[in-house]
């Protein structure tokens, strides 16, 4: 697949899962522009895809914040001319919290991260998207958009069946542009999202591998895959779908 002068937009790409799909864009040919809130971090990765033959750039700001995001979505559009992928990766746990105990503070944070940056930066991306050449945008989503999550992340669940609909909504509002609009679903991925338990209680962690059909944890590499298949050409016919990435995880097995 040939992605010759394309630009690529990353939230959250400083670790984890966003790292490696914005290494996989720029290994495909896409001018990479890397998205996160740890400057220091932001210009290491930007070193490592340099020194493997990556364009790529980092702009620092915090997806939550709805005029910074506007700005450095502006300035990217403007600078290139265009956006031809949009990767809304940044999002996360943000802690647990019962409903009963939930502060309005705590609720209004984790939807912010989850689904308000989502709206922001797809916004602020569509009139770049427009110039783009087979433009899409791609989102987060999770299992606990389906199950609730699990004690103490519900609203993340909530947060994420958000963007499952948004992205259903996007793509029926930006279809006559030919910008397509989906998202992926990534089951249990070995990341630093699961630094803490598979620390504490390594035991616990290796066990989930037993309620995934294929029987192994994911990458990130696996996502990153699926991510670069749904930004290329020969996913011209696909939007408003989620895909699965959990080895059948979802099934419950």
């Amino acid at each position: 697949m040939s992605f010759e002068g394309k630009v690529a937009v990353v939230t959250g790409a400083t670790g984890g899962i966003g790292f490696e799909v914005a290494k996989r864009l720029g290994k495909d040919g896409y001018t990479v522009v890397l998205n996160g809130i740890d400057d220091e971090a932001g210009a290491k990765r930007v070193e490592e895809l340099t020194a493997e033959g990556v364009t790529a750039e980092y702009l620092g700001f915090d997806v939550t914040k709805e005029d910074a995001v506007t700005a450095n979505i502006t300035e990217i559009g403007n600078k290139y001319g265009k956006i031809d992928v949009l990767v809304n990766n940044a999002g996360g746990l943000g802690g647990r919290s019962r409903f009963e105990e939930m502060t309005t503070e705590f609720y209004r944070f984790v939807m912010a991260l989850n689904l308000d940056s989502v709206f922001f930066a797809s916004r602020a991306a569509i009139p770049f998207l427009k110039n783009g050449e087979h433009p899409s945008i791609i989102n987060y989503t999770s299992n606990a958009a389906w199950n609730a999550g699990g004690p103490g992340a519900g609203i993340y669940g909530t947060s994420k069946a958000g963007v499952h609909a948004i992205t259903r909504a996007l793509a029926k509002d930006l279809a006559e542009y030919g910008i397509r609009v989906n998202a992926v679903s990534p089951g249990t991925i070995d990341t630093p999202f699961h630094a803490q338990i598979k620390s504490t209680k390594p035991e616990v962690f290796a066990s989930w591998a037993n309620n995934i059909l294929l029987g192994r944890l994911g990458q990130p590499e696996d996502v990153a895959g699926v991510v670069s298949f749904l930004a290329s050409k020969d996913a011209s016919f696909i939007t408003a779908e989620t895909i699965q990435i959990g080895g059948g995880q979802a099934l419950g097995i």
